[in-house]
């Protein structure tokens, strides 16, 4: 029987079990994937590798072992990962067919991650894995780390920080070797694997891959013949650059130490971020994406294809146009190759939509035959694979707002024809959710600066227990980025149906500098942060005060995170910010020259026009400065900033919780000393949602179910009587 939960609260949101996307075997009749669930009774968490019949959509157990992860398929076996003792690695083999007959095929002395696996010939596999390096290319395993007397670092170079951890001389680097199965013994049916000693295929050529500060198999893949990788250039400073290389590290044998050294593939005129290499079934081709300017991270992802590998100079761009923009206004996420290598199938934000795309290679990537056709109307894919070797449909990972996990299938001959695999919530019906609860909405917004208007998109989440006759308070959530956008996705953090089963009507506008209505909507925040967004926004609660009669905009709140709390800092300075009653600042910024302090300057260098070093680019800087308006400041503010959040460090939500003290607004400051640019943490989640509703909803006249005092927190009062948020 299934359970239904009462109400959608955090606790639900936070122990609603977390599915990986699902990897299918060779012959598409099952596929493995991880769950981990929270449980706030307990407070631990419990991880699981399961496996789930296509077909029947039945699920087994592989394993609920602690510490194992990312389970792969080892041709008819499963092999997975298994923390060890003092930093080891353990990789576990399980018989597929009988799920009790498992052991340890290796144990290698240190940690690493993100396996991939090729076929050379049967019963034996090539494998790639990513684990740090020392200086002297040797496997690092923190556990071997000398004693150290003093806590200082010493720095010639920047990063110093790069996202929530300080750079050390240890580099993330590729490691290679040979799983080989030996014949059976008298009582065994079958051999059992064996892994060759593991070469670091970046040894002395200064190259870090996977890039920092998210590593992960996105960034190399193996064939029998090499590796495909992208790294950062190693001739610029990764704080000032975003450009990155393709190389192709050839290995005639992955059993033995040697190796040639990477070849680059140099593109003149794309100079930017690279990523997602991917070899063709055959391995004879290969793509990967890559965009064109450097110092620019949301640059339109450009699809490269290499024919042959063999031929590195014959690197061309896809859908390629004379004048630059190409014939396909959107910008990849990631892609994989269809069994006969002739279709890529894409991934792409598109109005809000996460959609797969079918694109047709044509004989040469210069010529435009299509446009990659769509296939999927809802939702967003977080992984898809082939199904089978041997069967054109596709296996498809995905969650929706209303739902957080749904595996289907797709015959991509013919577009949105899913078939539904399996559904943890039911398409969120055991949540109590319903897709009826999700609509959109579009309206015109003035160009700024210029003539004329242009439609910006919108989200609108409702109440499970909706009524248009009713009246409700309303949320405006701000997106981060800012070259961000909402989606049709599901979250543990922002996640627009929570606010909603709070009674609220949620709106998720994605104003200029969003992505996925086309470049130029991107590239238009340039010089513009408190320009077109904020204007965009305005346009956005005129339309809601017109179309929207259901919302009493007499209680309404707004909340932000990341660029999303500058333009709450920014609005607070603003006109707009006295439309609210209460707004909610969690990691944004507060002065544009603090961001001098950030890690990636490549970041404010490219949005404010360049470094504030003269008075041009000082002049973009200032301009768009929200401490230059506190003196404006009149509506009570959450403040919530972590202490590891190296991206925008934490004085900034200090200076703007000191302003609202100052300026006697109602005001309080949340922080977690281990937590970073998010808020990860299941137990330090359900602390972050209970003070953030305890907050809105006390300004709306909505009740919280739990407030922040049941929850064994830290409460630091001043002598201020005003400021007190006391606990009811």
């Amino acid at each position: 029987m299934t359970v239904r939960v009462e109400k959608f609260t955090p606790e639900v949101l936070l122990s609603t079990p977390r599915r990986s996307p699902a990897i299918p075997n060779a012959a598409g009749t099952h596929a493995l994937y991880t769950q981990s669930t929270y449980s706030f009774e307990s407070h631990s968490k419990t991880k699981e590798i399961r496996l789930i019949d296509l077909e029947s959509s039945q699920i087994t157990l592989v394993t609920n072992e602690n510490k194992t992860s990312e389970p792969q398929w080892l041709e008819d076996d499963i092999l997975y990962l298994k923390e060890g003792e003092k930093g080891f690695t353990e990789l576990i083999v399980a018989d597929s067919g009988d799920l009790s007959n498992i052991y340890t095929a290796a144990t290698i002395p240190g940690p690493v991650s993100d396996a991939k696996l090729k076929i050379l010939q049967k019963g034996e596999i090539a494998v790639v894995f990513v684990a740090k390096a020392r200086p002297d290319g040797t496997l690092y395993n923190p556990t071997n780390d000398p004693k150290k007397y003093s806590s200082g670092r010493l720095y010639d170079t920047v990063m110093v920080r790069h996202w929530d951890k300080y750079v050390t001389p240890n580099r993330n680097s590729l490691w290679y070797g040979v799983l080989t199965i030996s014949k059976p013994h008298i009582k065994e049916s079958k051999g059992r694997y064996s892994l060759s000693t593991l070469v670091n295929a970046l040894k002395e050529t200064q190259l870090e891959s996977p890039i920092p500060p998210f590593p992960g198999p996105d960034h190399f893949d193996i064939s029998k013949t090499g590796i495909a990788f992208i790294a950062k250039a190693s001739d610029v400073n990764p704080a000032f650059n975003t450009k990155c290389n393709f190389y192709y590290l050839a290995i005639s044998n992955f059993g033995t130490m040697s190796h040639s050294s990477p070849h680059i593939v140099e593109m003149r005129g794309y100079e930017g971020a690279a990523s997602s290499p991917v070899f063709s079934p055959s391995g004879r081709s290969i793509a990967f994406l890559k965009m064109k300017k450097n110092g620019y991270e949301a640059d339109k992802n450009r699809v490269i294809i290499i024919p042959d590998v063999s031929e590195l100079s014959t690197a061309a761009e896809a859908m390629k146009s004379n004048d630059g923009k190409d014939n396909w206004d959107r910008s990849p996420s990631s892609f994989i190759w269809s069994n006969d290598g002739r279709t890529l199938y894409i991934t792409a934000d598109d109005e809000g939509i996460g959609r797969l795309f079918r694109f047709d290679i044509p004989a040469t990537p210069l010529d435009v035959i299509k446009i990659p056709l769509p296939l999927t109307s809802f939702g967003s894919v977080s992984g898809v694979y082939p199904l089978s070797t041997d069967s054109p449909r596709l296996l498809l990972s995905s969650s929706s707002l209303t739902d957080p996990s749904f595996f289907s299938t797709i015959d991509p001959s013919v577009p949105f024809s899913l078939t539904a695999v399996s559904s943890h919530s039911r398409s969120g019906s055991t949540l109590g959710l319903s897709v009826s609860q999700v609509s959109s909405i579009h309206f015109a917004a003035p160009n700024n600066p210029g003539t004329g208007t242009h439609l910006v998109h919108a989200f609108i989440v409702r109440p499970s227990s909706f009524s248009p006759s009713s009246s409700y308070p309303l949320a405006l959530l701000i997106h981060g980025g800012p070259q961000s956008a909402w989606g049709d996705s599901w979250s543990t953090r922002w996640n627009p149906v929570l606010f909603a089963e709070q009674g609220y009507i949620v709106v998720c506008p994605n104003p200029t500098g969003s992505t996925g209505y086309g470049q130029a909507f991107t590239d238009d925040i340039q010089n513009n942060w408190g320009g077109a967004p904020y204007t965009d926004l305005e346009a956005c609660m005129a339309h809601i005060a017109t179309d929207m009669p259901y919302v009493d905009l007499t209680r309404a709140v707004a909340l932000g995170a990341s660029y999303g709390g500058y333009m709450i800092n920014w609005m607070n300075g603003h006109p707009l910010g006295r439309k609210f009653q209460a707004l909610v600042c969690h990691d944004g910024v507060f002065s544009m020259t603090n961001q001098l302090s950030s890690d990636e300057q490549y970041f404010p260098n490219h949005d404010l026009g360049g470094a504030p070093f003269d008075n041009e680019t000082r002049s973009s800087w200032d301009r768009w400065d929200p401490s230059r308006f506190v003196g404006n400041w009149e509506t009570p503010q959450l403040v919530v900033h972590n202490e590891l959040d190296y991206r925008l460090p934490i004085s900034e939500g200090l200076a703007a919780f000191n302003v609202l003290q100052e300026r006697g607004l109602k005001s309080r400051f949340l922080t977690f000393s281990d937590e970073n640019h998010w808020v990860l943490g299941e137990e330090n989640s359900r602390v972050w949602h209970t003070v953030v509703l305890e907050w809105v909803n006390s300004f709306v006249g909505l009740s919280a179910e739990k407030r922040v005092g049941e929850l064994g927190v830290d409460l630091v009062y001043g002598t201020r009587e005003e400021n007190r948020m006391e606990q009811r």
